[in-house]
């Protein structure tokens, strides 16, 4: 069965996490993925917390698989002829350098374009590459900050806090992936390529929407709250048996369903208590209603109690740890947990494609080792013979 983007071929360029995120989800739905890695090591992110010397790390192969790898030094004058060939019979470029990298080097968007004017010119920038910041570097951390995603977040007594999902990573590389096929849309009508950007800073603020409405709601900047969801009781975090760090659920009662939560309760009588008559009371009195819920939520397991007022028709949910969430047979059953064996390494855990096409299910292959496909990738796109590669290897351009 063909994949949705079967015929699409992306140069990837980027490194760490927000470019390979990219990468890998338009890899997942089909594209050829030609990752573009240095000679001398390849993308940093093969050697951070390693934790086996003889094999990539696990930050690596997370976010790499479905794609070629194809050294190249672009710092010599073969190299950039190689690349520039390579961009000619390609369809995309992703790029996370810094700033001004790639101009220096004369690969900038302009250069290209006048190369092949269908090439879609991804970039992903801290602060994007206009505006006062756009010379700052920026990490994930950073982005959070910047975005206002970390003064929303955590309890209000504590500082600001950072959350750990990669929103500003990995939640960049989506935006990313969205706006490379918005613009290759686009191409089919206009006949021409693009220039893409995404900051990580604007991605977070656009994944923050919610707060900033509140701030123009109430006139001040929203505090932080928390596991409380609004105003709604019950809608945060309750303790489960056994007491464990991680053994609590999620429970989120809005009003309709107030009758359907007490009764998986086994509590029909509150529907009768005057604290408890509307959602206002119920607010008033969340202490005294969450108690209730917590008794009977210690007296289950955390997946005992989802199972309970899932059934209710009640939205809940387990806090699951990693460990969990490896094992989870809902996540497996829809391919979102897959294994794969790597060399050196074995059968190491992933997370599959979230898409899901009825027509082109992904497929997972796994991550390349670094210049796996260098031979082969040259010598059917760019026909370099034998000879050739090996003058070219043994130049350092390779």
């Amino acid at each position: 069965m063909s994949q949705a983007l079967k015929g699409i071929r992306i140069i990837d360029m980027t490194h760490n996490q927000a470019g390979p995120a990219c990468a890998q989800i338009l890899g997942f739905l089909g594209a050829d993925v030609i990752k573009l890695e240095e000679p001398s090591g390849g993308d940093v992110a093969r050697t951070s917390l390693r934790d086996k010397s003889d094999t990539d790390s696990l930050f690596f192969l997370i976010l790499n698989a479905n794609k070629r790898s194809v050294t190249l030094n672009l710092k010599t004058g073969d190299g950039k002829a190689l690349f520039r060939r390579l961009i000619a019979e390609s369809d995309v470029l992703l790029e996370n350098f810094g700033p001004g990298s790639l101009d220096r080097l004369g690969l900038g968007y302009a250069s290209l374009a006048k190369l092949n004017p269908r090439l879609i010119y991804a970039t992903i920038k801290g602060f994007g590459t206009y505006g006062p910041y756009s010379g700052y570097k920026s990490f994930e951390p950073i982005a959070q900050a910047m975005g206002g995603a970390m003064a929303v977040t955590g309890f209000p007594e504590n500082p600001p806090t950072y959350v750990f999902p990669a929103i500003g990573d990995s939640g960049t590389g989506m935006h990313m992936a969205i706006g490379i096929l918005a613009a290759l849309q686009q191409r089919t009508t206009s006949g021409k390529g693009q220039h893409v950007e995404v900051s990580m800073q604007d991605a977070v603020v656009n994944l923050i929407r919610v707060s900033l409405r509140d701030h123009q709601r109430f006139g001040h900047p929203p505090p932080r709250t928390g596991n409380q969801l609004g105003q709604t009781v019950p809608g945060t975090t309750f303790a489960c048996a056994p007491g464990g760090p991680n053994d609590y659920i999620y429970i989120f009662a809005q009003p309709r369903m107030w009758g359907p939560l007490i009764g998986a309760m086994g509590h029909p009588e509150l529907a009768h208590d005057p604290r408890f008559a509307t959602p206002a009371l119920r607010w008033q009195n969340r202490h005294a209603l969450n108690a209730i819920v917590e008794a009977w939520t210690m007296q289950r397991t955390k997946h005992e109690a989802m199972r309970v007022l899932g059934e209710a028709g009640v939205p809940s949910g387990a806090c699951q740890d990693t460990a969990e969430v490896l094992a989870d047979p809902h996540l497996r059953a829809r391919d979102m947990i897959v294994d794969i064996d790597f060399p050196n390494r074995g059968i190491y855990q992933t997370v599959g494609c979230p898409i899901k096409l009825s027509d082109s299910p992904a497929e997972i292959t796994r991550p390349p080792l670094l210049g796996e496909h260098t031979d082969d990738v040259l010598a059917s796109i760019c026909g370099v013979g034998d000879a050739e590669l090996v003058r070219l290897r043994q130049a350092g351009v390779l």
